[in-house]
């Protein structure tokens, strides 16, 4: 029996003026759902930065922003097989104005990869949800961190 890969993947945290965090809906094959950052696997020879930008396209229809520096890192293994043993992350940080996220795919695209649902998020909301709604599970402290710290001078391992 042959071992699983693992994926390689770029998200990226969008927080607009107001300090919300646009995030991802994935339903899970095992049922229920996960918020997570825009992002996803890299297609073969793409860069990560490269993947950042389609999948900003992609999910929020996001395109032209300055995406800034790697300031996460995440591996992480899949509890719903999907062809891979799991996933290495590395998150990039945009800051834009508010807008309304209109998926550069069509909703049937993203339903085939399990995307439901993309939205703005406060902070607050996030930390006053169940952890185990979010990737990484820590998102809301993540996020506070970063808002009151700024961007860290090195990428951090996030976690699970």
């Amino acid at each position: 029996m042959t071992a699983r890969p693992m994926r390689e993947a770029a998200r990226v945290i969008v927080v607009d003026e107001d300090e919300r965090v646009l995030l991802v809906r994935f339903d899970l094959v095992r049922g229920g759902h996960v918020w997570a950052t825009v992002g996803g696997g890299l297609e073969p020879g793409e860069a990560h930065e490269d993947a950042a930008r389609r999948e900003l396209r992609e999910e929020a229809g996001l395109e032209g922003v300055d995406l800034g520096p790697c300031i996460w890192t995440r591996e992480h293994v899949f509890e719903d097989p999907i062809g891979f043993a799991g996933q290495r992350e590395r998150y990039y940080l945009v800051r834009t104005p508010a807008f309304e996220p209109v998926p550069g795919h069509t909703w049937e695209q993203l339903n085939a990869e399990r995307v439901s649902a993309v939205r703005w998020w406060t902070i607050d909301e996030i930390l006053a949800a169940p952890e185990s709604r979010f990737a990484p599970r820590r998102l809301g402290t993540l996020l506070r961190e970063l808002v009151d710290r700024g961007a860290p001078a090195e990428p951090i391992d996030v976690g699970v």
